[in-house]
């Protein structure tokens, strides 16, 4: 039985990353619909806070990628954001707001920034989303700040300095002991042309109680080897491909 609820599912687990954005949007209702449609039941998402602490469903510091318009995320109030619109669609979403719409679903949840981590947490705590999420951050600094605020009970995954001390304990044969709520390591198959994720990666956070999830992964050779090598979970943009190379696999599960 796993540590945390969040992981109580059978593996492999299939995320949908940041709702699936090779559709062509991505961290808007419609993406996490399509994908709670198509059968996904974990969400990879992000979230920034606003110039009034409001946390948002959003990837970039700035709008500019995505909406066209300027300014950063966290210099704008959610009265502002709340105007903005592609296409006619409203196209950032609120954290509470996205919680309180998919009550069944599981969202890793990347905190971008610093100054989001008190309002996620907060927001978390407020919708008894405790058991459905996972916090995740490249800074393992933000890391401890979010494991102090949310207590152990919440699910987290390790920043790049953890990872990369994960990898060299991998090479020489030791497990790691990991603080008590990281649950997963969430990495790529490659990095910097170098392999992170192989058979002596996945005993390594096997042997220290962890799972390994790997990100954004798009091919389905790339997936169906790496279900063969035996990881616990995959990242994809592309929804189709990742549930047809599972099910082909007898690999997707409905729960």
């Amino acid at each position: 039985m796993p540590a945390h609820a969040y992981l109580e599912a059978p593996v492999p687990l299939a995320f949908a990353h940041r709702g699936g954005a090779a559709a062509g949007d991505e961290n808007t209702a419609e993406a996490f619909g399509r994908a709670v449609r198509l059968g996904y039941r974990y969400v990879e998402t992000d979230v920034h806070a606003t110039a009034d602490g409001v946390p948002v469903i959003f990837h970039d510091d700035t709008l500019v990628r995505l909406t066209g318009r300027s300014g950063r995320v966290e210099d704008l109030g959610w009265a502002d954001l709340a105007t903005v619109r592609v296409g006619g669609a409203a196209v950032i979403p609120r954290l509470d707001e996205t919680l309180a719409s998919w009550p069944a679903i599981r969202f890793n949840i990347d905190v971008k920034a610093d100054s989001g981590a008190a309002p996620a947490v907060e927001t978390i705590r407020r919708a008894s989303a405790e058991h459905r999420v996972l916090l995740a951050s490249f800074s393992d600094a933000r890391l401890a700040v979010l494991r102090d605020l949310a207590g152990p009970s919440v699910a987290t995954s390790m920043g790049l300095g953890s990872v990369l001390r994960l990898r060299l304990a991998s090479l020489v044969g030791r497990k790691v002991r990991p603080h008590p709520s990281v649950v997963a390591a969430q990495v790529p198959a490659r990095h910097a042309g170098l392999t992170v994720v192989d058979r002596a990666f996945l005993s390594c956070c096997h042997r220290s109680g962890l799972q390994v999830h790997v990100w954004t992964v798009d091919d389905r050779a790339e997936i169906a080897r790496l279900l063969e090598l035996g990881v616990d979970g995959i990242m994809t943009d592309d929804l189709e491909a990742l549930r047809d190379t599972y099910v082909a696999r007898g690999a997707w599960h409905t729960w």
